[in-house]
Formats: structure tokens, C-alpha cells, sequence
């Protein structure tokens, strides 16, 4: 495999963390990574300056998600992870579970249709094709677990155990586009279940958990199918350059520990943003209608004693 396109990874020095964390931005992601900072920023700025309040924990959240994303596509990380399989799986599972969880907790969208002005009646601007996107058959599709569930598995199956992740390491486009591909499936995967912005598929809380553990152990799966091969299974790192001083075969086993891993690390961060959701929920509900209760001069109350009441009456 050569891999020459991505700037001579045949001599790189044998992998240390620091090593890897040394910068090596790639333009693609350097260039969209900083775009969402901005944009995100112009949104939050768009708001203070009209009044209205902003959380500071989402925009935190919305920026170290963008930031992970650099962290292993603007470093040499990156370039380890064309000839290392472990290096190559610590980007996968950041770009697909731990960025875009964080990403969709900083609540974009709605930011986006907070700030975004209104075109006017009779006209379309930025905003109301946002409004027509997220109500659209094409969204219901791709939100639905039916697809997203699937799409997550297929994700680690159909394209490292076929000759697919081999054509779209060969190219830098192929590269980027299979990273890109990534994070979109972790986001269509995550958005219905512990996403802050609105969607068209929102089912009860009990319903999300299920979903989320439907996908979950087919990660284990895939590390443990790695860790217990007895030959190296993916062609791009068969033969890894003589410089790194590594083994094919155990750096595919260590790439497999890192899946296995990595898998229960993005179920506790959805599951405790999912438990304060769902506690959140069960407030605002309660203090609607409580809000009612005040209003109507609590007749709901009213209504069940009477019919205690009456009960008593028929036992008399």
C-alpha cells in the first residue's frame, strides 16, 4: 500500500504519545473544524447581544466536541493512523462516538434557529430551509433507529472486513471521506437518543436506553473478533513501515482492545445525559402543572376527592 498521498508515512519514528500530538493539520478538517467554532460563536454572540440567554455548558460542550475532532485529524495522529491499526482505531472511535456525542449535548441546531433571522413571508433564507430540512421525509428516514442501528454496525463490519477501508485508504479523498462518514453516522446514531436539538424521531426515554444498547455490544464485538484473529485481517496494515518497530498482528490486537474498550465510554457519558434529561422532563412537567393547578384553583385535586368522597358514600 502506498502512502505517498498522505505526505510519506514510510519513515515516521516509532509511535509516542507526544509523537502523535504534534501538529499535522489536515486542511479538510483544520478548515471545517474552525468554520463550526465560528459559526457556532457568531450564533451565541447573536444571542447576548439581543438579550437572550445562552448556556455556557452546551457552548463548552458544542467546543470540545469540534476540538476532539481536531485532536485526531489536525495531528499526527493522523498520520500514524494510516499505517497503525490502534492509532487508526483511537480516531475512529473519537470521530464516531465521543465527538459527536459532545457536538450534539452544545445543542447546535437550536442555537442555529435561535439566531438565524427569518426571511419574511413568502421567502426562504437559511433558517426556514434548516426548519424544512429537519421536518422533511429524508430526516424521519435517516433519524429512524431501523436505519441508524444498522448503519452504526455496518459502520465497523462492511467496511473493515471487506475490501471497501483498502480503496478508501488508498486516496486522500477516500481518507477524508471515510472519516467525514464517521462522524455522520455517530451523530444520526446519538441524535435521537441523548440530543438536545429537535427531531422528527423523539421516542420516551425507555425507548432510547433500548436503542442505545441495540448498537452498543456490536462494538465489543468487533474489538474481540480483532483481539482473538491470529492473522492481521485488514491489508492496509499487514506490512507496517519498518521505522515504527511494531507487529502487524499485535498492533491489530491492540487496536481491537481499544473498540472493546472504548465502547462503554460513550454508553455512561449518553446514559448520564440521558438520566438528566429525563429528571429535567419530570420537572418542567410537574412544574406545568403545578402553573395549572394554580390557574384552575387546583380542580384536578377537587375532582379526585369527590370521587373519594363519592366512594365513601356508596361503602356508607
Amino acid at each position: 500500500m502506498d502512502h505517498s498521498g498522505h505526505g510519506m508515512m514510510t519513515d515516521l519514528p516509532p509511535f509516542t504519545l507526544a509523537r502523535g500530538l504534534a501538529w499535522s493539520a489536515d486542511p479538510f478538517f483544520l478548515v471545517a473544524c474552525l468554520a463550526g467554532l465560528a459559526l457556532y460563536g457568531w450564533g451565541v454572540v447573536r444571542l447576548r447581544r439581543r438579550g437572550d440567554a445562552w448556556s455556557a455548558w452546551r457552548t463548552v460542550a458544542f467546543a470540545v466536541g469540534v476540538l476532539t475532532v481536531g485532536l485526531v485529524m489536525c495531528t499526527r495522529l493522523n498520520d500514524y493512523g494510516m499505517v497503525m491499526f490502534s492509532v487508526h482505531m483511537i480516531q475512529h472511535m473519537i470521530i464516531s462516538m465521543l465527538s459527536p456525542i459532545l457536538v450534539l449535548l452544545g445543542a447546535p441546531v437550536t442555537l442555529a434557529l435561535r439566531a438565524l433571522p427569518t426571511a419574511g413571508r413568502g421567502r426562504t433564507g437559511p433558517r426556514e430551509l434548516l426548519l424544512a430540512l429537519l421536518h422533511s421525509r429524508y430526516m424521519r428516514i435517516i433519524t429512524h433507529p431501523a436505519f441508524t442501528i444498522p448503519m452504526f454496525i455496518a459502520s465497523l463490519y462492511v467496511l473493515y472486513f471487506t475490501p471497501l477501508f483498502d480503496f478508501l485508504m488508498g486516496s486522500k479523498t477516500g481518507h477524508i471521506a471515510m472519516m467525514v462518514h464517521f462522524f455522520a453516522v455517530g451523530m444520526v446514531f446519538f441524535w435521537p437518543i441523548m440530543g438536545v436539538d429537535p427531531g422528527p424521531h423523539r421516542p420516551g426515554y425507555v425507548m432510547r436506553m433500548l436503542e442505545l444498547f441495540a448498537g452498543m455490544p456490536f462494538h465489543a464485538f468487533f474489538g474481540i473478533a480483532l483481539m482473538m484473529a491470529s492473522a492481521p485481517m485488514v491489508d492496509t496494515f499487514t506490512h507496517p513501515p519498518a521505522s515504527l518497530g511494531i507487529d502487524a498482528l499485535s498492533d491489530q490486537n491492540a487496536a481491537g482492545g481499544i473498540a472493546w474498550a472504548f465502547s462503554e465510554i460513550p454508553s455512561v457519558l449518553v446514559l448520564i445525559a440521558l438520566l438528566f434529561q429525563w429528571y429535567g422532563s419530570e420537572q418542567r412537567q410537574a412544574r406545568r402543572k403545578d402553573r395549572a393547578a394554580d390557574r384552575d384553583g387546583d380542580k384536578e385535586l377537587e375532582a379526585y376527592n369527590a370521587y373519594l368522597a363519592s366512594l365513601n358514600a356508596r361503602k356508607g
